[in-house]
């Protein structure tokens, strides 16, 4: 029997919805947070029955229709839309390459290495292990040296707890980024030994990934208190690397002319030294 990606990721995402934003009662009575099942069955224009076979399983081809108003009722965004639609369907995938032997574009190795040496930049596979990142990257945070696991790093290593000002808000972005990077994948084994161990070692990583959240690319900020140079506020993009399997390029800059700017000049300059 195919595992239900389907029905796990529904139940999550219902849990997420405030009844009040959209228009319906909270509180009072309520046993469970979110949304009941006939809630959403009724605000997506399907029969209670239907949706709690889509819950449990028993129907896992539902319309591209049915799943967009699915989305609409859950307050989904457009990239976990998307990912809903994927669960159905999941997107035809070439044979793999052992992970020994993934390698980056040569083109993005040299952008990053030579154009980019003054912005810290890394590459990470659909497990979010590190497979290349510029001298400036590997010495602005730990989780950025090439064979580590990003991730694993995040939960697991003290030393990013106390880097990352804002440690909650990058754990949160590292799991919805996995999520995207695995797709409707999750029976890979190396998928589940990792999220085994981080669902051991770590609290706050069982309870986001229960959040079903995915975000596959984006922008964001990240504010960091680096032994070196002190605090920087950098802002990050995230960019999916077209022809890969998956590979996401993670690039970190600050604003022109800003205090974070010197800052990470003056972390460039000790690579020279």
């Amino acid at each position: 029997m195919s595992a239900n990606h389907l029905g796990n990721y529904l139940r999550a995402r219902r849990d997420l919805v405030d009844p009040k934003d959209i228009g319906l009662p909270g509180g009072g009575r309520r046993r469970v947070p979110g949304l009941r099942r006939e809630e959403v069955a009724l605000l997506a224009g399907i029969s209670s029955e239907y949706y709690l076979r889509l819950e449990q399983g028993r129907d896992q081809n539902p319309s591209p229709a049915v799943l967009d108003a699915l989305a609409r009722v859950l307050q989904l965004d457009l990239d976990a839309t998307r990912h809903l639609h994927t669960l159905v369907t999941p997107a035809p995938r070439h044979s793999r390459p052992p992970l020994d032997d993934e390698r980056v574009p040569l083109g993005i190795q040299q952008l990053i290495s030579t154009s980019w040496a003054g912005t810290p930049a890394v590459v990470l596979n659909r497990y979010m292990d590190v497979l290349t990142a510029n001298s400036l990257a590997i010495a602005l945070a730990p989780s950025n040296q090439p064979g580590t696991n990003a991730i694993r790093s995040a939960f697991l290593d003290p030393r990013m707890r106390s880097l990352y000002l804002n440690w909650g808000e990058m754990t949160i972005r590292a799991v919805a980024s996995l999520r995207a990077l695995i797709g409707s994948n999750e029976s890979d084994p190396r998928v589940g030994e990792l999220v085994n161990e981080l669902s051991a070692e770590s609290e706050t990583f069982r309870r986001l990934w229960a959040r079903h959240d995915v975000s596959p690319r984006g922008a964001g900020a990240s504010k960091l208190d680096h032994p070196q140079v002190g605090r920087l506020e950098l802002h990050y993009e995230r960019l999916l690397l077209a022809g890969t399997d998956g590979q996401l390029l993670v690039v970190h800059h600050a604003d022109p002319g800003s205090p974070s700017a010197q800052k990470l000049a003056q972390l460039t300059d000790t690579l020279s030294t």
